[in-house]
């Protein structure tokens, strides 16, 4: 076998188990990223259990947006039903972006609730997956409080 040879059958090899563990790495990539928890409410009556249970945890709602009005508005006919909250604590807030200004770019937390099929979701980008993309470990304690407050109002939404 010449070199170009060996070289073609890595690539063929490496293209194989690429389309192979892509999907995998994919899914594993999802659950580590995104938290989403189903409810049988509707998206209205989920997300003012939301709002309840964030409140509940000193975490203010700063804005609701419904996606499907935001398109109508737009011209676009979009006829899922979606909302996003975003919620924070504001002594949160203080503690990441006094360790990192960039941050504010992933703030405030974004919490989707939508409706898929006969179910409503509640989905949001985990915090911890989030403040990972900066250079600021110290902050990964906050991170995880931060989310687990998130995934217990969200929990407590659906139930």
């Amino acid at each position: 076998m010449s070199v170009i040879e060996i070289k073609k059958f890595l690539n063929q090899q490496y293209e194989n188990f690429y389309k192979w563990i892509y999907p995998i790495g994919t899914c594993i990539r999802r659950r580590i990223t995104l938290y989403t928890t189903e409810s049988s409410k509707n998206v209205d009556e989920a997300g003012k259990h939301f709002e309840e249970a964030i409140k509940k945890r000193k975490f203010g709602v700063l804005a609701v947006h419904n996606l499907k009005e935001t398109m109508a508005k737009k011209g676009v006919d979009f006829d899922k039903e979606c909302k996003i909250y975003e919620v924070c604590n504001p002594l949160q807030a203080k503690k990441v972006l006094e360790a990192n200004m960039e941050i504010s770019t992933a703030l405030p937390c974004r919490i989707s609730i939508f409706s898929e099929g006969n179910r409503t979701k509640l989905s949001t980008i985990r915090p911890t997956a989030m403040l990972s993309m900066y250079p600021n470990p110290e902050l990964k304690e906050v991170a995880k409080e931060i989310e687990k407050i998130i995934i217990e109002a969200m929990d407590e939404a659906a139930g």
